[in-house]
């Protein structure tokens, strides 16, 4: 069985999201599609050329990056207390304790919405969440379709409900694993969230996109784009 030990950052943010979910109206409005940035807009594109994939923000987003990594950062019991050693105790089989923690810490490479996630609205809080995680942190994990058992169990207990069975997305020539998930909030609203999965260098990486519809979140992911080779004037955040 797949251990949850970096569980805790995709349920941080999926809980962070129901913020602004809280003071949602109980009729559904009609909702305008984003509008993606013009290709020339490079502000609007984030650039990860250590997956080699990038993506295009739709226009008038905001970015909640900083703030999403900072909560998924070690709490401060986990940190080393002044003057300690960071040494695992004599014995150990793991070694360094710092440095297990740093290798299996989950990372949000992207996380940005809509509107910002604490104003209320009458729609979904469409938001893409791109991270990050160690594979070490799942022994039992060998290939990408077998996160979806874990992130299952998280979605479930968040309230959603598995979309029907998991699928292989493919994006300018590589394959993802797809899970989709749906939460209903009001009887005529329901929020709608697909992940994508891969497993590259080491590194379990999700792309989670959330809408108030299939559509959108279809709109969303096809701001999704990998790119061959490396990138030296990329950006990465």
């Amino acid at each position: 069985m797949i251990r949850r030990t970096t569980l805790a950052l995709l349920f941080r943010l999926l809980t962070g999201l129901s913020i602004g979910l809280c003071m949602l109206a109980t009729a559904q409005t009609t909702k305008v599609p984003a509008k993606a940035a013009s290709s020339a807009d490079s502000s609007q594109t984030y650039r990860n050329p250590t997956f080699g994939f990038r993506y295009q923000v739709p226009f008038g987003w905001v970015d909640r990056t900083k703030e999403m990594r900072e909560q998924s950062a070690p709490q401060p019991a986990e940190l080393p207390r002044a003057g300690e050693s960071s040494s695992m105790k004599p014995g150990s089989k793991t070694g360094s304790k710092s440095g297990a923690q740093s290798g299996n810490q989950g990372e949000v490479l992207l996380a940005v919405f809509e509107r910002p996630p604490e104003a209320p609205g009458e729609t979904v809080n469409s938001s893409v969440i791109i991270a990050s995680e160690s594979t070490a942190a799942y022994p039992g994990l060998k290939q990408a379709v077998d996160y979806l058992g874990p992130l299952t169990e998280l979605t479930a207990a968040q309230g959603f409900k598995s979309d029907g069975d998991p699928s292989i997305a493919q994006i300018d020539g590589h394959s993802l694993v797809r899970g989709d998930f749906t939460k209903p909030l009001t009887e005529k609203l329901a929020m709608h969230q697909s992940t994508l999965v891969m497993v590259a260098k080491g590194k379990i990486v999700s792309f989670t996109f959330i809408a108030g519809s299939a559509d959108e979140v279809d709109e969303l992911m096809d701001g999704l784009h990998f790119v061959a080779g490396r990138q030296s004037t990329a950006v990465s955040r």
